[in-house]
């Protein structure tokens, strides 16, 4: 196998009976439902489910060690395999496919911005996996189809399971990546995620050696221009801060910022919906129409409505659909260099203030660290909170030493004048159990005064603990909720809880060693 096989894998190493290329969303709908893979919503949606794997698996995701990834990739973060393992795996994949009834092939594009898109092709055991992919990635128009040339491919067969015993995998599920094939192997999983994280994965590796930031954030873009990046992992509230009725939805969840500005590297959004209500919600329920996916959630017999507040399969129920359902958004989703960063986290510990400024070294201190509590039901046996720390919002994504991402961002704050905030959308009032989590309304009512300038003249608190900077107003908001001491019953209780939230940021830092002494003094005050 050489380095342009993926190129032409569809017409040289797969069957052409019974290979469909670019099937219409009508046309893969009709498949999957043929196949009794799903069953059709009242609305035209496609509800699957995934079986045991209702979300990402980290552990089971690897990236070949060869002459071409040796020396570039961060392998203290990310795990290696060898190539022998990935051809093996290879070979067996592609007989495994060959010998399936059906196969489906999407061909369309990851990146927005035509001179830093990627020609992606992805083979898919399922119908309703192919349709995933024509709602998450980018289609090409009928004469983009015609001149597509591939440059990563990604085969994906949730029905092939891997033997760790004889594979070399440490489990059946496996998601293997070679930058020398440019392929992508993903197999015993039937979750989705997989497959829009792995080209994600994919960007965060070629754009930065570019000198373009790749980033696990979502863009939007006011009425007057001006463009807002919202940093955070899933479940922290980028899809629904972002996606808001006033403003022009660039993207949910992954961009790259080049010379030209933002461009989003996907063409859909992949939104959490656990209980999800038109109330609360209503521009990412009203993009929930034909032709959605919509993963492990209940639908109702009688009248084939979906139950987004049933969380019987998962917490980590999805819903995959275009950006073209989307009422505000921006197509092509481009647009200009940000003027605000907003950091997103969702803290478990409940002493976080629910808005800070941040310095430029303190937006570098927190970018690296990456704090926020991983959610219940975005990976496999987190069903409870925890605190952690996800280098650069997006460690599982970004193959690279974390230093690369960060020099790039840091350039670009200093050379747009980009205002930078943290913004915690976690507990308040006490921990996980104990506090609850920060009102909704508050947090639109603070982002809103971040990206219209309320708080470049407002007076500010120095939090004592993280050296935070918290403003002393903001419209819609008590002031109370904005000093997170305030919320808490007992403040010894909560002084004790902080300190300890503190040390682990400190200790969590000390895997930086190449960060200058000014970014590490931006970070908690305490010894």
């Amino acid at each position: 196998m050489n380095s342009t096989a993926s190129k032409t894998f569809t017409s040289d190493l797969l069957r052409t009976r019974n290979t469909y290329v670019n099937l219409s969303s009508a046309e893969l709908i009709e498949k999957a439902l043929a196949r009794n893979e799903g069953a059709l919503t009242n609305k035209g949606s496609l509800a699957v489910t995934t079986g045991k794997y209702t979300g990402r698996s980290p552990k089971d995701k690897f990236f070949v060690k060869d002459e071409t990834t040796k020396d570039k990739i961060d392998w203290k973060r990310n795990q290696p395999i060898s190539e022998s393992v990935f051809n093996r795996l290879y070979q067996k994949m592609l007989r495994y496919l060959n010998d399936q009834e059906d196969r489906f092939v999407f061909l369309g594009f990851a990146g927005a911005d035509p001179e830093h898109r990627l020609p992606i092709q992805v083979v898919n055991e399922y119908a309703w996996q192919n349709l995933f992919c024509r709602q998450l990635f980018i289609c090409p128009t009928p004469k983009e189809l015609k001149e597509h040339d591939a440059q990563f491919t990604v085969l994906a067969a949730p029905g092939f399971k891997a033997d760790p015993a004889i594979d070399g995998t440490r489990s059946e599920d496996f998601i293997i990546i070679s930058f020398t094939h440019r392929l992508i192997l993903i197999g015993g999983t039937q979750y989705g995620g997989e497959i829009k994280k792995s080209i994600f994965t994919v960007m965060n590796y070629l754009l930065p050696q570019e000198q373009i930031m790749s980033m696990h954030c979502s863009a939007n873009q006011g009425s007057d221009g001006k463009v807002a990046l919202f940093f955070g992992l899933s479940g922290t509230g980028k899809t629904t801060l972002s996606n808001v009725p006033e403003r022009y939805l660039i993207g949910d969840d992954e961009h790259g910022w080049s010379d030209n500005g933002v461009f989003n590297i996907e063409g859909g959004c992949y939104a959490k919906t656990i209980r999800l209500s038109k109330e609360k919600e209503p521009q990412i329920y009203n993009s929930i129409q034909f032709a959605t996916v919509l993963e492990n959630v209940i639908i109702h017999h009688d009248d084939r409505k979906p139950d987004y507040d049933n969380g019987i399969l998962t917490e980590n129920t999805r819903a995959a659909y275009t950006l073209e359902n989307v009422p505000h958004a921006l197509l092509p989703s481009t647009g200009g260099h940000p003027s605000v960063i907003i950091f997103l986290t969702a803290d478990a510990f409940g002493v976080l203030p629910p808005i800070s400024l941040l310095t430029t070294e303190q937006a570098m201190y927190q970018f690296l660290s990456g704090y926020t509590s991983k959610l219940a039901g975005t990976e496999r046996g987190v069903t409870d909170p925890e605190a952690t720390f996800s280098t650069c919002f997006g460690a599982p994504f970004m193959p690279l030493p974390a230093s690369k991402y960060a020099e790039l961002l840091g350039e670009r704050i200093k050379r747009y004048s980009v205002s930078a905030y943290l913004v915690n959308t976690g507990w308040t009032g006490g921990p996980y159990g104990v506090g609850k989590r920060m009102k909704l309304a508050y947090t639109r009512q603070m982002i809103k005064a971040a990206l219209e300038g309320r708080f470049s003249n407002v007076d500010t608190v120095t939090d004592p603990i993280f050296g935070l900077h918290i403003p002393e107003k903001c419209p819609g908001v008590p002031d109370d909720v904005l000093m997170p001491w305030k919320t808490w019953p007992d403040y010894s209780a909560y002084k004790k809880t902080a300190r300890e939230l503190a040390e682990k940021f400190k200790d969590n830092f000390s895997h930086f060693p190449e960060a200058s002494e000014a970014i590490r003094s931006a970070g908690p005050l305490v010894d």
